[in-house]
């Protein structure tokens, strides 16, 4: 016979440590979860305000884009974008208006800002420009009001001119 014939019993602890690792991961990985969702700049109450940040910032952005529907405010109206373009040169075919957002995101986060009675408010510089081709022509930086009001469930976004 053998001189190993002896059994040794090491499992047994080094499986409890095991669990006792694998128990302190999973509270850790929680306590941090918690923590960054508390802290998540982009967290907000959306029956509050009617529309998460998230959703308000990326309606805001939909907005910007929708050149046809977009009004500038002058004067007390709210004259179309395109329109006030063609006034001075009108487009020709084939030429398409932008209008983006020129904040970095971190920008844009800190400047959406809650409004009395639920809502949120964005106020951003947007440039305007006109598409053409290949060749882009800059009109200028205008800045772009956002709002979102909860009763209405509406979110509307209006560039303003300067001294406006």
């Amino acid at each position: 016979m053998s001189e190993h014939t002896k059994t040794t019993g090491h499992g047994g602890a080094g499986r409890a440590l095991l669990w006792v690792a694998i128990l302190l991961s999973v509270t850790l990985l929680g306590f941090v979860t918690a923590t960054a969702v508390r802290n998540n700049p982009i967290y907000s109450d959306r029956d509050a305000n009617g529309i998460s940040k998230y959703k308000f910032i990326e309606a805001c952005k939909e907005l910007t884009h929708d050149t046809d529907e977009l009004t500038v405010g002058a004067a007390g109206q709210s004259i179309p974008l395109k329109t006030l373009i063609e006034q001075s040169a009108p487009l020709k075919a084939g030429d398409s208006i932008h209008a983006d957002l020129e904040a970095e995101p971190v920008e844009i986060v800190r400047a959406t800002q809650t409004i009395e009675g639920g809502g949120w408010s964005l106020t951003a510089p947007a440039t305007v420009s006109v598409h053409s081709g290949g060749r882009v022509n800059t009109l200028g930086q205008l800045p772009l009001q956002c709002t979102h009001d909860r009763e209405t469930g509406k979110t509307t976004a209006q560039l303003s001119l300067p001294g406006q």
